[in-house]
């Protein structure tokens, strides 16, 4: 079984802004991708049994709003292969009670922030609430970490070294740096190595391979394979593209002297028990 540690759940396209749409055309080259989520077609396009971590997300500033009770409905669809979190937005009014109404009322089992789509830092001192309830009810909180489409989203909310701080202080949160803090990845692997419970997920990179294989190689000289977890990044992929990415980096390398990846740490890495790693299972 291989465990995505990164999905989303929206209805396209009214939980977006029309500005958020306009703008998303500049990730794909000019064209707006259809990012409809279709839970049939996610499970037809995996070669194996997968559990799926889901969230959606709140960043107003940004243009997307997903409530909570709809993740928990849509996990509740498909309750022995998904786990819901719930999202908060810091800078908006209601946002504790939102958080304990995701854990306490609805049953979702993690948190899922947007920080640059938010316009806010993870190490503010404002979320210092959340930090402390992550904490107390062992809750892992993935974070969006790296670059953005998005123009009103501030690169300096997004950068890896701020988790830095955040994991100093709450050592007991298990922290997930999504996308591997691409284009930041050496400060993600720096910021994972030096924190027991902070990791990293590979989503939405394989569609870039030649920046993958130097992410990765950053991840194989540092000594992280063990802080690196598999996620899609589903509706803008698959499991089974993000297996075929993953599995075809050497590939490109033949009749170069460039140094391979270890096949086998990858191989462990798409098999790692995340939601046990987690305290999900």
């Amino acid at each position: 079984m291989i465990v995505d540690v990164h999905s989303h759940f929206w209805e396209y396209p009214t939980d977006f802004t029309a500005d958020f749409r306009e703008q998303a055309k500049r990730a794909r080259a000019g064209l707006e991708v259809d990012l409809t989520v279709r839970y049939e077609e996610y499970r037809a396009a995996c070669r194996v049994p997968v559990r799926t971590v889901v969230f959606g997300g709140k960043a107003r500033l940004s243009g997307i709003w997903v409530e909570d009770r709809r993740i928990a409905e849509y996990v509740a669809a498909h309750p022995d292969t998904l786990v819901g979190f719930l999202s908060v937005d810091p800078t908006q009014p209601g946002w504790e009670k939102e958080l304990r109404d995701g854990h306490e009322v609805l049953g979702l089992r993690g948190i899922k922030l947007l920080p640059m789509y938010a316009g806010f830092r993870p190490d503010d001192e404002r979320l210092e609430p959340l930090w402390k309830y992550a904490a107390r009810h062992r809750l892992p909180v993935l974070l969006h970490t790296g670059t953005t489409f998005v123009s009103q989203a501030p690169l300096e909310c997004t950068l890896p070294r701020h988790l830095d701080t955040v994991a100093i202080r709450h050592p007991d949160v298990k922290l997930i740096l999504a996308h591997l803090g691409h284009p930041y990845e050496g400060e993600c692997v720096v910021v994972i190595r030096k924190h027991p419970n902070v990791y990293a997920d590979i989503s939405a990179l394989h569609y870039r391979p030649f920046q993958f294989y130097h992410s990765l190689m950053l991840v194989q000289e540092y000594g992280v394979w063990d802080k690196v977890l598999f996620g899609t990044d589903y509706p803008f992929t698959t499991v089974n593209a993000t297996l075929d990415g993953l599995r075809n980096l050497n590939k490109m390398l033949e009749g170069t002297a460039l140094p391979r990846l270890n096949e086998e740490k990858i191989e462990v890495m798409i098999a790692r028990d995340t939601l046990s790693l987690l305290g999900l299972a």
